[in-house]
């Protein structure tokens, strides 16, 4: 089987092809698909941002293949949930991981209540247009410094700790985030659900 997955974020990618190695579904990113263009995520959750990717994807898919795409979000306590559906855009437009993060941190000077949560949205859809969507939450506490450098494209990665553990996922292998993350919930639910076809 294949996949068209409607990222070009090498970083989520990579997350993801890990996941589904081991199995017979080969995933492709929109590069690899050779499709170009961006979907515009103007939806107002998760859901429908993950959705618009992934119908994006399909209008230029090649014929017969399913296409998947996520949208992630950091939900703050103290900020009422935000950043939320606007986690990447959050510091502005054209901003990089560094300058998300330190305005994340920046937000939270001072504040006692660190908790958050991060929530994954994955769609899927078959080559005849049928949607599926697979969620996955983690909770943890955001730090007030970084411990490492984030990962490339992940500005929260090296200030959130997920509750139970001592790491950020900056500090964790790809192996020990996908067991526990958001992300690895979420696509290890697609996952199995392909596997049935």
């Amino acid at each position: 089987m294949n996949i068209v997955l409607s990222t070009r974020n090498v970083s989520k990618a990579e997350q993801i092809k890990t996941i589904f190695s081991g199995s017979l579904i080969n995933i492709d990113t929109l590069d690899e698909a050779g499709i170009k263009g961006e979907a515009v995520e103007d939806g107002e959750t998760l859901k429908e941002n993950a959705f618009k990717k992934a119908i994006f994807a399909l209008a230029f898919a090649e014929k017969g293949s399913w296409v998947m795409a996520e949208d992630t979000g950091i939900f703050i306590d103290a900020l009422d949930g935000a950043p939320g559906i606007i986690s990447a855009r959050w510091a502005g437009e054209g901003k990089s991981t560094l300058e998300i993060m330190e305005y994340c941190l920046s937000k939270m000077k001072g504040i006692k209540n660190r908790k958050a949560y991060f929530e994954t949205v994955v769609a899927l859809v078959s080559p005849q247009g049928k949607e599926y969507f697979f969620i996955g939450k983690v909770y943890g506490i955001l730090l007030d410094t970084p411990r490492t450098a984030p990962q490339p494209s992940m500005p929260y990665s090296s200030i959130f700790i997920p509750n139970g553990q001592d790491k950020t996922w900056a500090e964790m292998s790809l192996e020990e985030e996908n067991k526990i993350s958001h992300r690895g919930k979420a696509f290890r639910q697609a996952l199995v659900f392909l596997q049935k076809f």
